[in-house]
Order: structure tokens, then sequence, then C-alpha cells
């Protein structure tokens, strides 16, 4: 059992390749699939309520992600990754990068307008958001089965 990863890899590193696509495919469908949609069906709620409390729920869900690409990345440049993981890993970095950089600001002016009473709020950026959360849930399953396949084909020597 000594040898249940190649001597290059981690346990660490390993573990963490195969938890953190996890824990961030946990927290999409929770948050963006789950919590979002719900949030405007509350009794009470109103819309500057609502983007109030998803631009705060939101803007910690990045942060998050980040932390969880950060370490996603240094998992990955470990040794014992193949191509296909670190290319689903690299797409996967690229487009967190792009939702929190491009599409976040761009929403956040739009949330800013709407509770300013200057937007009505009827926006396609909204959908580009589902878009880009969309592509990283089909990149975090891609992971977790590239993980999980290596962890199931690795025999101790």
């Amino acid at each position: 059992m000594t040898h249940f990863f190649s001597t290059n890899d981690s346990r660490l590193a390993a573990g963490a390749r195969l938890i953190l696509p996890a824990i961030w495919l946990g927290l999409i469908i929770g948050i963006s699939l789950i919590e979002a949609p719900l949030k405007f069906t509350a009794p009470g709620i109103t819309i500057p309520l609502g983007l109030g409390i998803g631009r705060l729920v939101f803007g910690v869900m990045n942060w998050v992600e980040l932390v969880i690409g950060v370490l996603l990345l240094w998992a990955m440049l470990k040794s014992g990754v193949d191509r296909a993981y670190r290319g689903v890993a690299s797409g996967l970095i690229a487009v967190l990068i792009i939702k929190v950089v491009v599409i976040r600001p761009l929403l956040n002016r739009r949330t800013d307008a709407v509770l300013a009473g200057v937007d009505d709020g009827g926006s396609a950026l909204h959908l580009f958001y589902i878009a880009a959360d969309g592509l990283l849930i089909l990149g975090l399953v891609a992971a977790l089965v590239l993980a999980v396949r290596r962890w199931v084909t690795i025999r101790p020597q």
C-alpha cells in the first residue's frame, strides 16, 4: 500500500484532485442551481433585497471558487497528472477567471443600475454567467471522472 500513487505524486495532491472538484461542483449546484432561483420565490423578497442577497452570496462564492481553483492548480502541477486532467483543470481555471474578472463586474454594474432605478433588470448578462457555470459543471464532472478513474486503476505494488 506504500506505492498507492506514483512515487512522484503525493497523497495530498492526488486527494485534492478528487475532493476539490467535488466540493466546487456541490457549491455551484447549491448556490447557482438551487439557492439563486428559489430566493426570489420566498415571501417578502423584493427585487432590491434579492439582488443584494445575490450579490453578497455570489461574491463570497466566487472567492471560495478562486481559492478552490488555486488549490486545484497546485494539485494539478504536482507530478502524476495526465494530459487529459491537466487540460480539463486548465479549462476550469480559464472559465473561472472569465466568470470572475469579466462577467461578474458587468453584472455588478447592472445590479447597481437596477437598484438605482435606472434599469428594469432585463439582461442577457445572466445567461453568460449561467453558461460559465454550465461549462464549469461539465468540466468538474469530467475532472471527477478522470480523478476517480486514476484512483481505481492504480493498484498497490
